[in-house]
C-alpha cells in the first residue's frame, strides 16, 4: 500500500457543503479550510455557488455544485436549467443526481437522455459533469449498468452517493465502478468517509475523487463523529 501524504489525498477530495442548515458564514469558513489543505474543489448547494466562486478565486480549490439533489426527480429541462444558472454562477464542476426512479422503472433511455442533455451543457463551457448512482438502492448489476450508462451519455464520472440516502459508499461498489469503467471515467467514492483509513483504501481501490464532508477530521487523522 502507498503511503499518502495528507496533501496526496486531499487533492482528491470534494469537501461537501451541503447540509440544509449549512449558513454563508459555513461556506465562508470552509472554503478557507479549503484553501488550507488544497482540496480539490469545494462542492455547494446552487445557492451557494456564487459565493463559493467569490472566496475560492485566487485559490487551486474549484467550485464545484450538486444538482436536482439529493433525488434527481427533476425534469431534463429543469436539469438544464440548473446547469446553466450554476455555470453562469461560476461553477467548474456539477455532481448531478440521476433519475434513479425512471431508472428503477426501466426506462434507461429517459435516464440515459437526462445525463446526456446535462452533458452537453457542461462540456460546452468546460465543466465536468460527475453523476451520482445512490447506488445504495441498485443492485450489483444495476451499478455496472448504471456505469456504462452515463459513460454513454458522455459524464465524466461516476458518484456512489449522495451521502444523504440510507447508505453511501462501499469497497464493493467502488469495486465495480473500476471493474466497469476504470481507466474510462473517474470514479468518485462518496458518503461516510470517516477517517484517513476509509479514504486511502479507496484511492487504492481506484477511486480517482473522494466527497467528504469532515474533510479536516480525516486529513488530520481523526475519526468524523458525522455519517457525512
Amino acid at each position: 500500500m502507498k503511503n499518502y501524504t495528507a496533501q496526496e489525498v486531499a487533492a482528491t477530495i470534494d469537501h461537501a457543503v451541503l447540509k440544509a442548515n449549512q449558513t454563508e458564514d459555513a461556506v465562508r469558513n470552509d472554503a478557507a479550510m479549503c484553501i488550507k489543505f488544497g482540496v480539490a474543489s469545494m462542492c455547494v448547494r446552487p445557492c451557494d455557488v456564487r459565493l463559493a466562486a467569490g472566496l475560492l478565486k485566487d485559490s487551486s480549490v474549484k467550485v464545484s455544485c450538486v444538482l436536482s439533489f439529493p433525488h434527481g426527480d427533476d425534469t431534463t429541462a429543469v436539469k438544464v436549467y440548473q446547469a446553466r444558472q450554476a455555470i453562469e454562477d461560476g461553477v467548474q464542476e456539477i455532481d448531478m443526481v440521476m433519475n434513479i426512479g425512471q431508472y428503477l422503472s426501466g426506462n434507461r433511455d429517459i435516464a440515459l437522455n437526462d445525463i446526456k442533455a446535462v452533458a452537453e451543457i457542461c462540456h460546452a463551457h468546460g465543466i465536468l459533469l460527475k453523476v451520482i448512482q445512490e447506488s445504495c438502492y441498485l443492485n450489483s448489476d444495476q451499478v455496472a449498468d448504471a456505469c456504462r450508462l452515463a459513460h454513454e451519455a458522455g459524464a465524466d464520472f461516476v458518484k456512489t452517493s449522495t451521502g444523504f440516502g440510507p447508505s453511501s459508499a462501499t469497497p464493493e461498489v467502488i469495486q465495480i465502478m473500476v471493474d466497469t469503467v476504470g481507466g474510462k471515467m473517474g470514479i468518485k467514492a462518496s458518503g461516510g468517509i470517516r477517517n484517513w483509513n476509509q479514504a486511502v483504501g479507496y484511492l487504492e481501490q481506484g477511486a480517482t475523487r473522494l466527497g467528504i464532508g469532515a474533510t479536516r477530521t480525516v486529513l488530520e487523522g481523526g475519526i468524523a463523529d458525522s455519517s457525512y
